[in-house]
């Protein structure tokens, strides 16, 4: 529409898309719809019990479930950091840990969360780093400018450190300074 002199003119629009073809929007809905879409799955393996989730949801289940103690050391291996380092990470004293693994407790909901979104995070790491495990080793140990200087390893205390050390990767995929 046009308005000239207070009177309203309506002027057809011409059709840019190639060979006049109009824009249909159920075509696009439908290929969208049936795009290959991967669909994440994540597992941590620890002796006697597997843990599977693809979702936040399936995540709450294991963790209000909680996880076995061992599960620390799966990622403490996953992670190549010392037992000693992951249990420092999640304040949790050696004794404590040891007579805990023993008697086959659970891990509290904060734990078991850390130790859930650490699997996400190594896996997705792993991802990006075109599964060189070796590379993305010397990644988590190395001082980073994006984390303001800090090593990515060092940001695992917290859910709030994984989540960063995760953007951080995710701008490294995507060619930006990590």
């Amino acid at each position: 529409m046009l308005y000239l002199h207070n009177k309203m003119i309506v002027m057809p629009i011409k059709d840019k898309t190639p060979n006049n073809k109009s824009f249909n929007p159920k075509r696009s809905r439908h290929r969208a719809g049936s795009a290959n879409v991967k669909s994440q799955k994540w597992s941590l393996e620890v002796p006697g019990k597997t843990y599977v989730w693809s979702s936040k949801m399936d995540r709450v289940s294991i963790i209000r479930e909680g996880l076995l103690y061992e599960s620390i050391e799966i990622i403490s291996r996953r992670a190549n950091l010392p037992i000693k380092q992951v249990l420092y990470l999640m304040d949790l004293p050696q004794t404590t840990y040891n007579k805990k693994k023993k008697d086959n407790d659970l891990l509290s909901g904060r734990d078991s969360e850390i130790v859930l979104v650490l699997t996400e995070l190594l896996d997705y790491g792993l991802d990006v780093f075109n599964s060189e495990k070796d590379k993305f080793q010397r990644w988590l140990k190395k001082p980073n400018i994006s984390l303001g200087g800090a090593s990515p390893e060092s940001l695992f205390d917290s859910l709030t450190g994984i989540q960063e050390v995760r953007n951080s990767l995710n701008r490294l995929e995507y060619g930006n300074l990590a």
